[in-house]
C-alpha cells in the first residue's frame, strides 16, 4: 500500500534570467496551483531603497545570504501548505550557481543549505530563449550571460543529485501543461 504524503511535493522551476520561469509560475497561480514566488527582485528593490543600486554586484555574499534566508522560509512555509504540490520560482541551489557564475567563493553554510533543504524530483529547467529575452533594471545580464548562468544552474542541480527535465519552448499554457503532466507521472 502506497504511503500518504504529509507534505506537498516541492518542485523547483529554474533557469537563467528571462527564460519564462515567472510567467509559468503566474500561469500556475491563475490556475489555482500553489507556488512560491521569486524573491530576488524584492531583495533588489529593498537594497535600492537603501541606496544600493546593484546589491549582487556590490556585495554578492550579502545579497545571496538574503536570498537563501528567504528561500529557506519559503521551503518551510511550503511544508505547511494544504496542496499536493508547490512550485518554486527558483530554489536554494540557484544561489550557489549564481555565485559560481560570478566567481565568488561559496560560504560553507550556503552549500549546507542546499544539502539540508532538498526539493522533490524532478527539477524543471527553462532553457535560454532568445526570442523572449529582455533586460530591465533588475535583469541586467546579456543573453550570452544568461546562457552561462543556465549552464551553472544545470551543473549545480546535477551535482546535488537532482534529476533535471528541460521544459520545451512553447506558449505559457503548453509549458505549464508539460510540467504538470511530468509531475503527475513522476513518483
Amino acid at each position: 500500500m502506497a504511503s500518504q504524503r504529509t507534505t506537498p511535493k516541492r518542485i523547483v522551476i529554474t533557469g537563467g534570467p528571462g527564460s519564462g520561469k515567472t510567467t509559468v509560475i503566474e500561469e500556475f497561480n491563475r490556475r489555482g496551483i500553489a507556488t512560491m514566488p521569486e524573491i530576488s527582485r524584492e531583495v533588489i528593490r529593498e537594497a535600492k531603497e537603501q541606496g544600493i543600486d546593484q546589491l549582487f554586484l556590490e556585495d554578492p555574499i550579502l545579497f545571496s545570504r538574503k536570498l537563501i534566508e528567504g528561500r529557506v522560509k519559503q521551503y518551510q512555509a511550503a511544508s505547511r501548505m494544504n496542496a499536493p504540490v508547490v512550485f518554486f520560482d527558483r530554489g536554494i541551489p540557484d544561489v550557489t550557481a549564481y555565485l559560481r557564475y560570478s566567481g565568488t567563493p561559496i560560504p560553507s553554510d550556503f552549500q549546507q543549505a542546499c544539502e539540508t533543504y532538498k526539493y522533490d524530483q524532478p527539477v524543471f529547467i527553462m532553457p535560454p530563449w532568445e526570442e523572449i529575452y529582455t533586460t530591465d533594471f533588475e535583469r541586467y545580464e546579456s543573453f550570452n550571460q544568461a546562457q552561462l548562468i543556465h549552464n551553472k544552474l544545470v551543473n549545480m542541480y546535477m551535482e546535488l543529485g537532482y534529476f533535471i527535465i528541460f521544459v520545451p519552448f512553447g506558449t505559457v499554457e503548453k509549458r505549464a501543461d508539460f510540467i504538470l503532466d511530468v509531475v503527475d507521472k513522476y513518483e
